[in-house]
């Protein structure tokens, strides 16, 4: 038996109108899902993703299975799932930016997926030129995990925040992590209140929604943080 269908008709109407406005490239989404009963949000995550890649000619939806398809999880780095990766199609290739969900993409958070699928279709991370130019300059990795819950109205900024960051940079990976459905790795960084944005493991972290200039301030200090590091080795 086929799912239910998730989104009704006046949602789709509404994201179809999007698309159609806003979609210019063509977007490859891959998805990793498990039949591990233990996955509560698999099958509707998945659902829901096929029912939004119908409504643009401009994606392409791709789905794996997290043991089955071993090989091109590790190939992604993904180790959980539901995770979907929202990658460019570029003529045969898919482009990876380190754009990516794990978990459901649900109620508020229904917004970044929509935001995150129109800027990679624009290519355009729609940031400032003083972001920009900070994050061209950058040396080192940055990895964010931004916990949120589906129900959390300020999450969305903060997700697509640092995904626009992936999308401008090389050296920039952000990841959206419904903190319900991982709430072992919601606990390793004690997360309480969301959205809790992480860098680099740990290194910095923001609590609450944060403007553009604010977050590139606290990846400038998780960076010090990371270049302290090496001297701590003489003591």
């Amino acid at each position: 038996m086929s799912p239910q269908q998730i989104l009704n008709d006046e949602v789709r109407n509404q994201v179809k109108s999007i698309f159609d406005a806003e979609m210019r490239e063509p977007v490859h989404i891959v998805h990793f899902t498990t039949d591990d009963a233990r996955c509560m949000y698999c099958d509707v995550t998945r659902q829901l993703l096929r029912e939004v890649a119908e409504l643009s000619d401009h994606i392409t939806l791709t789905e794996y299975d997290l043991t089955k398809d071993a090989a091109q999880a590790e190939a992604y780095g993904v180790d959980r799932a539901p995770t979907t990766i929202i990658a460019a199609q570029e003529g045969d290739e898919v482009v990876d930016y380190g754009v990516r969900f794990f978990g459901i993409p649900a109620e508020y958070e229904f917004s970044s997926l929509l935001h995150t699928i129109t800027q990679v279709s624009k290519r355009d991370p729609g940031l400032s030129p003083r972001t920009l130019e900070f994050l061209k300059n950058l040396e080192d990795e940055i990895r964010f995990l931004v916990f949120v819950t589906p129900s959390c109205p300020y999450c969305p900024n903060m997700v697509v925040l640092t995904h626009r960051m992936a999308l401008a940079s090389p050296k920039v990976k952000a990841s959206m992590v419904e903190a319900l459905e991982f709430p072992e790795w919601a606990s390793e960084y004690g997360v309480s209140g969301v959205p809790h944005t992480v860098i680099n493991e740990g290194a910095g972290e923001v609590i609450g929604a944060v403007p553009e200039e604010h977050l590139v301030h606290e990846i400038e200090h998780a960076l010090l943080h990371l270049h302290d590091e090496p001297h701590d080795h003489h003591h």
